[in-house]
């Protein structure tokens, strides 16, 4: 008979491979998604972005590497059934007792990290919840591999399908309950807009606070101040809108949504009164859906004597 050894080492390695790849990612996913679900009144700014971009990621790379796992693994266990007593199997056996030592130390380490994350002040329910999805994810697997082996697998193929479509079905519901959790493609594109239309108009609010510093007046139109290009709106959204009002001027803009309270708000910069013009609320960057306008109110400088 051939030899093919080469060839089910590499089956076997990459089985394993994709195995923790799979697992380390649907941690990530499990994560992302407790966190969300458990929201903390002390998570920062970035701390509630990430747990949204951790659902991504940990959907994307689980989603590919899993059913891979699946599919080589099953290539793997049929060629060992063909060859039971071969070199492969002994070859077999120490790639997975090396697999156990790998998912030992992820299993600790993970436990060690979120034990931290804990002490760090982390509410006990997202500290409960991510405790005992890693003691399942991985104790799973660790569990499997124990009995596989043992060769338990190798006398119960039956056994060792349903485990499979059990574990797919659960992987699955995380699937779905993690991407169902946060903003579909579409209106991620256009949340991402709005942000960036927020940037553009605090970037042109920063012109027209150059120029009120200098002139101790607000320009007529956004022309006046384009020393630089100004930022444009992007496509399929109105174009910026600048007006004069009574005490101030507005800066208008078209929205997909309204405002998020975790939308970053940038600190205040105070102008010293009476020596500059300067706006009085340049920080408010709440809005709704639709068009909407932001009042600026400006104090313009005071001559002495005034």
């Amino acid at each position: 008979m051939e030899n093919h050894t080469a060839k089910h080492f590499v089956l076997q390695l990459g089985s394993l491979a994709s195995l923790y790849l799979s697992l380390s990612f649907l941690l990530v996913l499990l994560f992302g998604l407790i966190n969300i679900l458990y929201p903390d009144a002390a998570d920062t700014i970035w701390e509630i972005e990430n747990a949204n971009g951790m659902v991504r990621v940990g959907f994307a790379m689980t989603i590919v590497f899993f059913p891979t796992y699946l599919i080589l693994t099953r290539i793997v266990n049929k060629t060992r059934r063909k060859e039971p007593d071969g070199k492969y199997l002994g070859l077999t056996k120490w790639l997975i007792y090396l697999s156990l030592l790998v998912g030992g130390a992820v299993l600790l380490g993970d436990l060690v990290s979120v034990i931290i994350k804990y002490l760090e002040g982390e509410v006990t329910e997202r500290f409960l919840m991510k405790a005992f999805s890693v003691l399942v994810v991985v104790g799973a697997a660790f569990n499997y591999y124990m009995l596989d082996a043992r060769g338990h697998w190798l006398k119960k193929e039956k056994k060792s399908i349903e485990y499979g479509i059990v574990t797919s079905i659960a992987v699955v519901i995380l699937l779905v309950t993690g991407i169902l959790s946060i903003d579909s493609p579409t209106k991620f594109r256009e949340y991402r807009l709005d942000q960036t239309q927020i940037s553009d108009l605090q970037n042109i609010q920063w012109q027209i606070q150059d120029y009120l510093a200098i002139n101790n007046e607000l320009p007529t139109d956004l022309e006046t101040i384009a020393t630089i290009k100004l930022p444009t709106a992007p496509e399929d959204r109105q174009p910026y809108e600048y007006h004069l009002t009574e005490n101030g001027f507005e800066l208008c803009a078209e929205f997909a949504g309204e405002s998020r309270p975790e939308d970053m708000m940038y600190a205040r910069t105070v102008m010293p009164v009476g020596q500059t013009g300067y706006i009085i609320n340049p920080d408010n960057w709440e809005h709704p859906e639709g068009e909407y306008c932001f009042e600026r109110v400006v104090q313009l400088e005071t001559k002495e004597g005034e």
